[in-house]
C-alpha cells in the first residue's frame, strides 16, 4: 500500500504550518483529510481555528520547504518520507502520546519496524562505560535485536559502532536533518549507520541542530524501542529524559551501576534506586524483555499469524490500525485508505464484539481472555 504524492504533499505541507504541533494535527485531521483540508476556503481555515498567518502560509502556491523535502525523497532509493499514515510507519512509534507524524529516513525503512533495545549514555563516559556500550551492542545485534541510539559522542557512537562491527543492524535518531549530521565528527559513522540500517529524524532534512530537538529525538528512541540500556549518566542529562520518556511510553529502563564517586554514573545510579532494571550482563536484558518484544509482535503478525487473524476477527486490516492508545478515527481511515463512514461501521462492529473499545480521543484494542 503505497502513499500517493498528493497525500504526502498535503501532509507536509500541515505539518510544516506554523505553531501546528501534534495536538493541532490531530485535531485538523479528526475533521478531515490533509488534501480537503487544504481546500477548505479562508472562512473554513479559521473557523478551525487556523490564524492569518497560519492560513496564508497553507494557500501558497508553491511550498519550498515541502518541494524540498519531496526532492531529497526523490534523490535516492535510500531516502524515504514516512507519514504517520504510512503502513511502514514503525507500529510501536505510532503509539506513543505524541507520536512525530513523520520521519525522514536514510538506510532501510523497514528495520524501524524490528525488534530494537536502545543504548543511550554520557558523551563524557569513562572508557570502562564505553567498552561496556560497545560490547553491550554487540551482544544485542547477536540476539537478532536492533541498537537504537542517538549519534552523539561518547556511548552513542560506541553503541553503533558495536553494532556494526558485530554486523548487526543499528538505527540513529538525530536531532537535525539528514543533511545536516551532528555532530560533525561522527559523519563517516553516519555513513556506515545508514547502509547497516537507517538515520532517522522528524525534521526536514536541511534543519540545523538546535538544543530544543534533542529532548524531543529523545523521545523517538525509547518509543522505537522494546527497552532502553542507560550505560552512565550525570544527574541531568539527556539520557534520564529518555529513561524518562521509556517509563511514561511502558518500555522497560535498564542501567549499569557505576561508581559512587563518578560523577557521570549519578545518574544512572539514580534510576536504580527507582526502580529501573540493574543489569550487569546481556542476559539481564534479554531475560526482562523476551515477553515484552512478543508482546510488541504482536501488533505485527506474521503471514501465518494474519490468517488466523483473519478467520476470527470481522476486519482485520482495520483492527491492526488500532493500538494500545487512543487512535483517531481519521488516522485509521487514513491508513486504510477508506471513507470515514465505513472506517465508523467496521469500528463499531468490532467494538460490539469486545475488539476494541471506544475511548476519548479514539479507539483502543481491548485485552480478550
Amino acid at each position: 500500500m503505497s502513499i500517493s504524492e498528493e497525500h504526502l504533499s498535503a501532509w507536509l505541507t500541515l505539518c510544516f504550518c506554523p505553531r501546528v504541533g501534534g495536538k493541532v494535527m490531530s485535531r485538523l485531521l479528526s475533521v478531515d483529510s490533509a488534501e480537503n483540508i487544504l481546500q477548505y476556503n479562508d472562512d473554513q481555515l479559521q473557523a478551525l481555528g487556523l490564524s492569518s498567518s497560519q492560513i496564508s502560509y497553507l494557500k501558497q502556491t508553491t511550498n519550498k520547504q515541502v518541494e524540498t523535502c519531496l526532492t531529497w525523497q526523490e534523490k535516492s532509493s535510500e531516502h524515504t518520507i514516512l507519514p504517520l499514515t504510512d503502513p511502514r510507519y514503525p507500529k510501536l512509534l505510532s503509539e506513543i502520546s505524541a507520536p512525530p507524524p513523520v520521519l525522514f529516513v536514510k538506510g532501510d525503512a523497514l528495520c524501524l519496524s524490528e525488534p530494537q533495545v536502545a543504548i543511550v549514555g554520557s558523551r563524557n563516559a569513562s572508557l570502562e562505560g564505553l567498552d561496556c556500550a560497545k560490547e553491550f551492542a554487540r551482544s544485542i545485534v547477536q540476539h537478532n535485536y536492533v541498537v537504537t541510539s542517538g549519534l552523539a559522542l561518547g556511548v552513542d557512537g560506541y553503541a553503533h559502532h558495536g553494532a556494526i562491527e558485530a554486523k548487526g543492524k543499528t538505527i540513529a535518531v538525530l536531532g537535525s536533518g539528514l543533511e545536516k549530521i551532528y555532530p560533525a565528527k561522527h559523519r563517516a559513522l553516519a555513513q556506515r549507520v545508514s547502509e547497516n540500517g537507517a538515520l532517522v529524524s522528524e525534521f526536514r532534512p536541511d534543519a540545523p541542530p538546535r538544543a530544543d530537538n534533542f529532548p524531543r529525538r529523545n523521545r523517538i528512541i525509547s518509543g522505537l524501542s522494546t527497552g532502553v540500556l542507560v550505560v552512565e549518566a550525570a544527574e541531568r542529562s539527556g539520557s534520564l529524559i529518555t529513561a524518562r520518556y521509556a517509563n511514561e511510553q511502558g518500555r522497560e529502563v535498564f542501567a549499569l551501576p557505576g561508581s559512587i564517586q563518578n560523577p557521570t554514573a549519578q545518574g544512572s545510579n539514580g534510576l536504580i534506586k527507582s526502580g529501573a532494571t540493574l543489569v550487569s550482563s546481556p542476559d539481564d536484558i534479554f531475560n526482562e524483555i523476551g515477553a515484552l518484544t512478543e508482546c510488541a509482535l504482536s501488533h505485527q503478525p506474521s503471514l501465518f499469524e494474519q490468517e488466523v487473524i483473519t478467520e476470527q476477527l470481522p476486519f482485520p486490516e482495520v483492527f491492526a490500525t488500532v493500538g494500545g492508545e487512543a487512535t483517531p478515527v481519521d488516522i485509521i481511515a487514513e491508513r486504510c485508505q477508506m471513507p470515514v463512514h465505513e472506517i465508523m461501521m467496521q469500528l463499531l462492529e468490532l467494538e460490539l464484539q469486545g475488539f476494541i473499545a471506544a475511548v476519548p480521543g479514539g479507539y483502543i484494542k481491548k485485552r480478550r481472555g
